[in-house]
């Protein structure tokens, strides 16, 4: 599509690593056209190619594709005086500290699309996650007229989330979920590169516990398949607990799930509501959609992170191993895989924008 027609956006946190997979997801977009890129002042004034190379030449680009030439040439803009002149959407990846004062400076003019935690728990912000909660884009309206904001912000989910939301959407529609306990062992690079997670401590190792995640789940699953109350979300009345842990992997979490329905529930038939689920979205035909939100494996021995975490490009959660569970009332129990930096981070998060360009909220 020719550069005219497609919508102008800003990238800000463009340096970091989620700042990086949004760079490397949106070259070449049809829909969206990288004119501005912001980060600290470290980098302010850098061409984005100098501004990703340590003080020896080395690189600091982490993803694997290549870095756009369009996007090498960008000079990059101090953050904290980023004006959203030129651009029509705001792609946030910044920490939750920044996100918390550079995201309504920008959605008082345009949307802004985030990565970062600091509005999700807000009552009037959507968290949306796609295929499962798009009716919650009447949130928009009730922020903009209740902040007087041109733009809006709508977070993405953490990357934890994701896997467990999309596989019990399906389930809760079909035959209701009561409670869910679920255990992750989530991929390295959740951590990004930041200190907190070194080599020493993961090698031959299981890391048990990762601070605020169990807490983010727990809320964020409720919010995220809630109902929309007047304005508000209505939390689900689904009770969740999790432990999460960190593993030796880069990428990719997998999660094992225990989940007690409503309703006894053909083990069939709960394989058939995850095939069928999404097929509305998929018919959308938007860049980065999957053509199966949900993928079902048979194989006893899969879904397995490294063989399975790239399906559909990253953006389709692989369950598999489903069986029934003798504990809990009409229990189900299996395993999950979803892509942690594509479907539950960047390339989630363009999703979003592009359904919410369809939908008429980005113009």
């Amino acid at each position: 599509m020719a550069s005219s027609n497609r919508i102008p956006v800003a990238v800000v946190g463009a340096t970091g690593l989620a700042g990086q997979q949004f760079l490397a997801s949106l070259a070449d977009h049809p829909l969206f056209e990288i004119r501005k890129l912001a980060a600290s002042s470290r980098s302010a004034g850098k061409k984005l190619s100098d501004a990703l190379k340590d003080d020896k030449g080395a690189s600091k680009w982490f993803c694997t594709e290549p870095l756009s030439p369009e996007h090498a040439s960008l000079v990059v803009e101090d953050s904290a005086a980023m004006t959203t002149d030129g651009v029509r959407l705001v792609f946030s990846a910044v920490e939750a500290d920044v996100a918390r004062e550079l995201e309504p400076r920008c959605a008082a003019q345009v949307p802004v699309i985030s990565t970062a935690s600091a509005f999700r728990y807000e009552p009037d912000v959507p968290v949306f996650l796609p295929g499962v909660n798009w009716d919650h884009a009447a949130l928009i309206d009730v922020q903009r007229k209740k902040r007087g904001w041109k733009g809006f912000v709508s977070p993405g989910p953490n990357c934890t989330t994701v896997g467990l939301a999309m596989t019990l959407k399906p389930l809760d529609d079909a035959f209701g979920v009561s409670r869910v306990i679920m255990t992750s062992m989530q991929a390295l690079s959740g951590a990004g590169r930041s200190p907190g997670v070194s080599a020493m401590d993961v090698l031959d190792n299981i890391v048990p516990y990762i601070p605020k995640e169990e807490e983010k789940v727990e809320k964020e699953t409720a919010k995220i398949l809630g109902k929309l109350s007047g304005d508000a979300i209505a939390p689900a009345p689904l009770a969740v607990s999790c432990t999460c842990t960190r593993v030796n992997v880069l990428e990719g979490h997998t999660e094992s799930v225990f989940v007690e329905l409503k309703g006894k529930a053909d083990l069939d038939r709960v394989k058939a509501v995850w095939r069928e689920f999404g097929a509305e979205m998929a018919g959308l035909k938007l860049p980065s959609a999957p053509q199966h939100l949900i993928t079902v494996s048979e194989d006893p021995f899969r879904p397995q992170v490294r063989l399975d975490r790239d399906a559909e490009g990253g953006m389709s959660t692989v369950v598999g191993r489903l069986r029934s569970d003798p504990v809990l009332a009409n229990g189900i129990k299996y395993l999950l895989v979803s892509h942690n930096t594509r479907m539950g981070a960047a390339r989630g998060a363009i999703l979003v924008a592009e359904y919410l360009t369809h939908k008429g909220y980005v113009k």
